[in-house]
């Protein structure tokens, strides 16, 4: 085994899962750690170099993986998100990226002294909001639907769009002398609508061709991922062939009509690409900030930082300014929209490439395009990662921050812990089919959802008023086992939580597959009938506010106090399960829920109610 595969399985592979995890745990932006790691591997330490290893293959290899991630994004394209969102959408998209085009290329020349050539060409660089850090950023963002809409579809749709336009500038900057507009009109831009318009034909072509396949049961599930990426790829190649950059559309559009012709058995595939896609973006991070030279980031100047300055507090905000007049955007919305606006992965290749071209045709200036374009990720990276929560929260653009709890099924007890949840202030969402059942729980003020979560419309209800851990709590203790099973990858299966089916039927219900259900609520002898006696002798959700006095109390047996949640508030929700080891602690200042039998309501567990 070579010196360079082993450095490439330790340090970008260990290290770039090592810095998703942190990420993950002390909520932070992975994209930044990932470029942290890079700048350190390539050009701080210069422990590799990737390049010069892998040679002219490296850069196709980044391509292909691009094309994987547009692809992936492209499934997250759902036309239904539009029904609020669309509007802005098409502001984003059409409206904003020429007026971005002009205004960057405008401060690119006066500000950071580029000639208009390598001006212009920056200017059509800068206007994508790549995908490889927009959507990292939503995953561990609570931004309320319509805002996330709106990065969503801008990152992934101007991403191939902006790739075209660099395209498009770069050809016309290299036209020989002599050819002037009439090789504009005649060739190029009729080469670039037929190009863009095949592959559009293409992507959906081809979806309707694997669509075709799975009705009528003639692609196996094995096989399903494989053919999709494999897929994938050909159409970024057929595309890449016909003109720089059109293979970004063909896979984005084969993605967004996968997803809107309703394919059965997307959702399974969609999430583990969710994976793959992870591990691309912290591999491909990493490499090419590691492939960043010291000359590279010496060619950083005083007027590539005042340019960087101006993209970040000028020509953005103005081009979204400006775009937007007249909208239903909210000032709010715009002026989010005007600051998050991180540059990725696409960026900097087509930057690498074109700036190369750009300067081997002897454009004066053509040097500064890749140094500023670097500056300009960098800085939204670091920026925008760090300040896209916190700037949500201050615009009141994002949903509670607080860990939230989601509990299926209406009936008297479940409804009973709902209130007792809601009333210390945690936030807590009662979903049922039943409007009826639904009721109590409305008018005490807890807020509900009238949808079958096994649906499609259910799940993307649910996932549009985003919980931290979900409780079922049904009579149907299959239908419990099913309602886990399916929400567990969006939940996170730790974290998916069933009534108990009873003592009788216990050691089988363990005995199913874990991927079928999901942890027992409380203890096993907790069923739902018992919990439905227990509530209509009487007993009652009381929330109790945890002290050195009680602690103990409340949880022996004398204190007929039955312990279903500990909540640290603002923190963490602690459901009890018997399944669970170590069994939850009771630390004063936390808040215990459980049911209080009838003689201790007055005066619940010897402590003091919540």
């Amino acid at each position: 085994m070579t010196e360079s595969v082993i450095l490439f399985v330790f340090l970008v592979l260990g290290g770039g899962m090592l810095a998703q995890w942190a990420a993950w745990r002390f909520r932070l932006p992975a994209i930044v750690l990932l470029f942290s790691l890079g700048l350190l591997l390539g050009p701080g330490l210069q422990i590799m170099h990737p390049s010069e290893v892998a040679g002219s293959a490296f850069h196709q290899m980044v391509s292909l993986a691009v094309a994987l991630i547009v692809f992936e994004g492209g499934l997250a394209l759902d036309f239904r998100q539009l029904k609020e969102a669309g509007e802005g959408v098409l502001r984003l998209t059409l409206v904003a990226l020429p007026i971005n085009l002009i205004l960057g290329s405008i401060a690119a020349h006066y500000v950071g002294r580029m000639g208009w050539g390598p001006a212009f060409l920056f200017g059509a660089i800068i206007v994508v909001t790549g995908p490889t850090v927009v959507l990292p950023l939503l995953r561990h963002a609570k931004l309320k639907p319509r805002i996330a809409a709106f990065l969503r579809w801008e990152a992934i749709l101007n991403d191939p769009v902006g790739a075209i336009l660099a395209t498009l500038v770069l050809e016309v900057l290299l036209m020989q002398p002599g050819e002037g507009s009439g090789t504009f009109f005649v060739s190029i831009i009729p080469h670039m609508l037929m190009s863009a318009t095949l592959m559009i034909a293409l992507g959906i072509g081809a979806a309707w061709f694997v669509r075709w396949l799975c009705i009528r049961d003639l692609m196996p599930d094995l096989l399903k991922m494989p053919i999709l990426l494999s897929l994938a790829l050909i159409l970024y190649v057929i595309g890449t062939l016909t003109m720089d950059g059109a293979g970004l559309i063909a896979s984005t559009v084969f993605g967004m009509a996968l997803v809107n012709l309703r394919i059965p058995g997307m959702a399974e595939i969609q999430r583990m690409k969710e994976a793959l896609v992870v591990l691309i973006v912290s591999i491909l991070f990493i490499m090419l900030t590691a492939d960043l030279t010291r000359s590279e980031l010496a060619g950083l100047s005083w007027s590539i930082g005042a340019l960087t300055l101006a993209v970040l507090f000028v020509v953005r905000p103005l081009g979204i300014w400006l775009a937007t007049i007249g909208s239903s955007l909210s000032r709010a919305e715009r002026l989010f929209m005007g600051w998050i606006a991180p540059r990725g992965i696409v960026a900097a290749a087509v930057a690498g490439a074109a700036g190369i071209r750009l300067q081997d045709a002897g454009y004066p200036g053509a040097s500064q395009v890749m140094p500023a374009v670097f500056a300009v990720i960098a800085s939204t990276m670091i920026l925008h990662g760090f300040s896209l929560i916190p700037l949500g929260r201050r615009l009141h653009l994002t949903l509670s921050n607080q860990p939230a709890l989601a509990i299926v099924g209406a009936n008297d007890w479940s409804t009973q812990l709902a209130m007792a949840v809601h009333a210390v202030g945690t936030p807590v969402l009662l979903v049922d089919s039943s409007l009826g059942d639904l009721r109590p729980a409305e008018l005490a003020g807890v807020p509900v959802l009238c949808a079958e979560v096994l649906s499609e419309e259910g799940t993307e209800n649910l996932e549009e008023r985003p919980a931290d851990y979900l409780i079922s709590a049904t009579p149907d203790a299959i239908y419990n086992g099913l309602v886990c099973a399916h929400l567990a990858p969006h939940f996170g299966r730790q974290r998916v939580y069933q009534v108990s089916p009873g003592i009788a039927r216990l050691d089988q219900y363990r005995g199913f597959s874990r991927e079928a259900r999901g942890k027992v609520l409380g203890q096993p002898a907790w069923n739902f009938t018992v919990l439905e006696a227990l509530v209509s002798q009487g007993w009652h959700f009381v929330a109790i506010e945890v002290t050195e006095a009680n602690q103990d109390y409340l949880l022996s047996e004398s204190s007929h106090f039955l312990l279903f949640l500990v909540l640290q508030k603002d923190a963490a929700i602690t459901i009890v399960s018997a399944e669970d080891e170590p069994q939850p602690t009771l630390t004063p200042g936390y808040v215990a829920i459980g049911l209080v039998a009838p003689e201790q309501i007055a005066k619940p567990a010897s402590g003091n109610a919540a």
